[in-house]
């Protein structure tokens, strides 16, 4: 193994496999497909870094979000291409998500939080989603996730603690919007549009009252929950 600056850890092929928990295999074949860029060369012996190791991760996240090759590799060229950054949704399969993708490099990311960019909390954002790599730049899925997160990492939430309760929150917003989308589309079939993301689609146009009933409900509980685990102000003795 060998390093690159400071901070940079480099890997054989057979080390960025063990790493990535995949054959050696599995990796020269997305070398092949061209899902990894290039390795720097030192006459025969192949170098990779922790970037090509994050790709592998976001391989394997996408990979289990039900991608397929084919995809991540359409996904790869875009990017390798300079397709917008606004593209990622559609790409991932979020097309007409209102979420703002954001490109950082892996200091901007660390700047974000500072301390916290572990390779667990790593392999957990990618396998939520959060992230992606392109080439020497790592892509956030959304703007306001990643400031909210960035903002309770800086009142002490751990990083590794925000990742999971969005894991859990992630499985509740499925629920939700199941819930609503059912009950639009159940109630709502005179409606042109079949849930394509279309302007006319019932589903996207009343998107935002779903989203107010969330938010105030929200809101809601979060009140009750913050009373009945305030102590009752105790009444002086007379």
């Amino acid at each position: 193994m060998a390093e690159s600056g400071s901070t940079m850890r480099e890997y054989r092929t057979e080390e960025l496999a063990e790493a990535a928990g995949i054959p050696v295999r599995t990796l020269r074949f997305y070398r092949e497909r061209k899902l990894l860029p290039p390795p720097r060369r030192e006459g025969r012996i192949a170098w990779y870094d922790d970037q090509h190791l994050a790709r592998l991760r976001t391989i394997a996240a996408l990979l289990e979000r039900g991608h397929t090759l084919g995809g991540i590799a359409e996904l790869t060229a875009a990017f390798e291409h300079g397709r917008d950054v606004g593209q990622l949704g559609e790409l991932l399969g979020i097309g007409w998500s209102e979420e703002t993708p954001v490109r950082l490099t892996p200091e901007a990311l660390a700047d974000y939080f500072e301390g916290e960019v572990t390779p667990e909390n790593l392999a957990a954002s990618l396998d939520l989603g959060y992230l992606a790599t392109d080439g020497e730049e790592i892509v956030h899925v959304s703007r306001r996730l990643l400031d909210v997160s960035s903002a309770l990492v800086g009142e002490g939430v751990p990083l590794a603690a925000v990742l999971e309760t969005a894991r859990r929150v992630r499985e509740h917003a499925d629920a939700l919007a199941a819930l609503f989308t059912d009950l639009i589309s159940t109630h709502l079939t005179a409606d042109t549009g079949t849930g394509t993301g279309t302007a006319d689609d019932p589903v996207t146009r009343l998107r935002p009252l779903a989203k107010s009933v969330v938010e105030a409900e929200l809101t809601m509980a979060m009140d009750r929950l913050h009373q009945s685990r305030t102590p009752a102000p105790q009444t002086p003795s007379p």
